[in-house]
């Protein structure tokens, strides 16, 4: 988890403002009685909308954890489709010498929807105490894939609304990088893992490999 975006854009008291943070605590910490459900909700998409002209709208979601499964359920199968492509030989390999290795970068995309279970679990995360990187064969990183994904969606099967009301922080050490409603925290991780696929597919065609679909046809897969 080294990485977290440095700006986020969140609406508050009906306006959208930019929250930044830096060497202290955040600049703006939300009130969660100044953001409402309908604020910080977001679209859902499915995967059947994404891909087929003519499919039908998906169903309006009854409750905030309908939303992120609805739109995990779309992003997620796309994201094991790249990880199935990592090839396990050139975990060493960089585009740059201060990039990522592309094996470093495929364990953080394994990892991240385990990000959604931690938020939801716990009030408080620590940066320090997160595991280190490794490089791995494939068939691990899809190991580990899968068992955070299946978790997520348990998680995110019983929360309720409130759950993501309640203000989150996420620490290195003593120090408090940000506090902000779980849901703009969850919101968050969906987009941070979206960004991270987006990098992994730019590191696998620099290697040569065949992309998948994404969001519409490669050169490699046409509709």
């Amino acid at each position: 988890m080294r990485q977290f975006t440095r700006s986020l854009h969140v609406p508050l008291d009906g306006r959208n403002r930019r929250l930044r943070w830096g060497d202290g605590a955040a600049s703006a910490v939300y009130d969660p009685r100044a953001v409402s459900l309908r604020d910080l909700r977001f679209d859902s998409r499915t995967e059947a909308s994404m891909s087929a002209p003519n499919a039908a709208p998906p169903t309006q979601p009854r409750n905030i954890s309908q939303s992120f499964l609805a739109e995990l359920e779309a992003e997620l199968p796309t994201t094991r489709r790249l990880l199935e492509r990592v090839p396990a030989d050139l975990g060493a390999w960089k585009p740059h010498e201060k990039s990522f290795s592309l094996g470093h970068l495929a364990q953080l995309v394994a990892r991240m929807p385990g990000w959604l279970t931690l938020t939801m679990r716990q009030s408080v995360l620590d940066l320090s105490a997160a595991p280190s990187y490794t490089l791995e064969k494939t068939e691990t990183l899809l190991a580990e894939f899968d068992r955070n994904v299946n978790e997520a969606r348990e998680v995110l099967a019983k929360a309720q609304d409130a759950d993501y009301m309640v203000m989150w922080s996420l620490k290195a050490g003593e120090r408090i990088l940000f506090t902000l409603p779980r849901l703009a925290v969850m919101r968050q991780n969906v987009n941070h893992l979206i960004h991270h696929r987006g990098q992994l597919s730019v590191y696998l065609r620099l290697v040569n490999v065949p992309l998948p679909s994404i969001y519409g046809p490669t050169a490699d897969e046409r509709w």
